[in-house]
């Protein structure tokens, strides 16, 4: 279990159904996976299995967290707090030179 910055734990339950319900939202934006898949390189049909792997959902929490106006989008839609996805983000990503963990 990893910390978020107040030190808060993040388990991975909770990091997992924000994910899921990152996956959920883009997939009731077309636009928007059409552009996440574009950059990620994966085809839609790839989705199902990808789900399993925590690569692809840090790579999918990478994805909104980069850009804030689609962060800022999800969680209006889906009612979840930024921090709750930034949490999340920092569960499934690898340690940066920034973490302090090197």
């Amino acid at each position: 279990m990893r910390n978020d910055p107040k030190n808060v734990p993040v388990g991975r339950d909770a990091a997992e159904q924000t994910a899921v319900a990152v996956l959920g939202w883009l997939a009731s934006e077309p636009d928007m996976l059409g552009r996440f898949l574009a950059l990620s390189g994966l085809e839609a049909g790839q989705l199902r299995q990808a789900v399993d792997d925590p690569d692809f959902l840090a790579g999918m929490l990478d994805f909104v967290m980069a850009h804030e106006p689609t962060l800022l989008a999800f969680c209006e839609a889906s009612g979840t707090k930024p921090e709750a996805v930034a949490a999340a983000w920092r569960h499934f990503s690898k340690p940066g030179l920034d973490s302090g963990q090197y």
